[in-house]
This record gives structure tokens, C-alpha cells and sequence, in this order.
């Protein structure tokens, strides 16, 4: 099936193991494509490290710290070849990677992100927690239109050819004083939030991915299935 979707959970895993796993991944589908071939559709879901990533139309100005004080919290910095700006991911955060062919879906970069989106606010909204779009703003929000607009979840991708890499990251259990230290997405005037944050509590961590894995393969209407990570 050309809209099956291959999950491999890679665990908790440090950003630059994840980042070349999914260059290859990115690459071999658009070998296959130049030479038309099937292609797969492969979603990585992984917690990092602390980490930091800047998109290539990003300021390095959104990180507030220096390199001493990356180094003082354990965190580590990468400019990356995705979309938006400056990021945070680290433990409590699940990140994951649709490494997709958009043409096995019939859909372009676009919709792809309005899919993830959509996916992300739906999951959400069955732990009660009512969240939307933001206009001219990638990503989940809650309260989008009020002073009191905070991110939930950030939207990165790269695309070419039609083909897809890096993703998104969903704070469910996630530290956010680490979001202080640098503009998230470039914002100056909008605030982060997590699942933890929003229902008082500690979350299930493996249950949010289980309940994410079901809703993807219900927006993309996909089989899904499951491949023991190998790296």
C-alpha cells in the first residue's frame, strides 16, 4: 500500500542520531522517486536530549544564552535545514518525524501540515484539552485568539520533491524553563504550555504516543505498522 505508514519508536535518543536516520530516510525516497520506484512513508517518534534547533530562515538572536551556558544545562544547538525558527526539544517532549511521499497521499506541504495539525488537535481534545490553529503561526494553540495565546505543539518541516523530514513536538510532561532561555519561534510575546501545565498533572507518556499513532493513520487514512527500530 502506497499510504501505508511504518512507525518506528526510536526512544530517547540525542538529536543528531535522529537527524541523520532521517537524512537517509529523506534521501533513499527521493532516489526512488528520480528513478521511479515505490516509495515508503516512515513516522519516528522520539524523546531527546536538551537540545535546541534553529530553521534556516531563523535568527541566531532567539537564542538568549552563550555556549557556556548551553553547556552549564546540558544542551546542545544545531542549525537545521527545516522551516521556522528557533525550537527547543528535550525529555518530556514527544518529537516525531513523518518522513512521507505527500504523492502516495495525493496531498502537497500545505495540507500535509494542516493534517499534522489537525492530528495533534484532535489528541488533544480527548484529554479535554481544546486547542486551534493561530493565524500566520505554525503549530498548536491554545487560546490562538486572546492575549493569553500559548503553544502546545511546534511545526517544522522540510519538503522536497514532495517528500518530507523533521516534524513536530508535542510537550506533554517537557521542563519549560528551557523555553526561557531562548524567543520560541521567534516570538517575544507568546507563551509555551505543555499537557502537564494544562491538566495539573503528570501525563502518560506511552499513551499519548498510542493515541497519536491511531489518529495519524485515521487523518492520512492509513494502515499502520510497526518496525522495531534498528539504529
Amino acid at each position: 500500500m502506497q499510504n501505508q505508514i511504518t512507525v518506528e519508536d526510536l526512544g530517547y535518543l540525542s538529536y543528531k542520531e535522529a537527524w541523520e536516520y532521517q537524512k537517509a530516510k529523506f534521501n533513499n525516497i527521493i532516489e526512488n522517486k528520480l528513478q521511479g520506484k515505490a516509495t515508503e512513508n516512515n513516522l519516528l517518534l522520539v524523546e531527546h536530549p536538551h537540545v535546541y534547533t534553529l530553521g534556516k530562515h531563523g535568527k541566531k538572536e532567539n537564542l538568549l544564552i552563550s555556549k557556556d551556558f548551553l553547556k552549564k544545562i546540558n544542551a546542545e544547538f544545531y542549525e537545521i535545514d527545516r522551516g521556522g525558527d528557533i525550537t527547543y526539544h528535550g525529555p518530556g517532549q514527544m518529537v516525531v518525524y513523518p518522513i512521507f511521499d505527500l504523492e502516495n497521499f495525493g496531498i502537497r506541504t500545505r495540507e500535509f501540515v494542516n493534517r499534522l495539525e489537525e492530528t495533534i488537535i484532535w489528541l488533544l481534545r480527548k484529554y479535554n484539552i481544546q486547542t486551534s490553529r493561530k493565524q500566520g503561526a505554525a503549530g498548536v494553540w491554545l487560546d490562538s485568539q486572546k492575549t493569553s495565546a500559548r503553544k502546545i505543539c511546534s511545526i517544522g518541516i522540510k519538503s522536497s520533491r514532495g517528500a518530507t523530514m523533521h516534524g513536530i513536538a508535542l510537550n506533554i510532561n517537557t521542563d519549560l524553563k528551557y523555553f526561557s532561555y531562548i524567543n520560541p519561534c521567534g516570538f517575544t510575546d507568546k507563551g509555551i504550555t505543555s499537557m502537564q501545565i494544562e491538566l495539573k498533572k503528570v501525563v502518560d507518556f506511552s499513551a499519548v504516543k498510542k493515541e497519536f499513532m491511531y489518529l495519524i493513520g485515521e487523518i492520512f487514512n492509513s494502515q499502520i505498522s510497526y518496525l522495531k527500530a534498528n539504529i
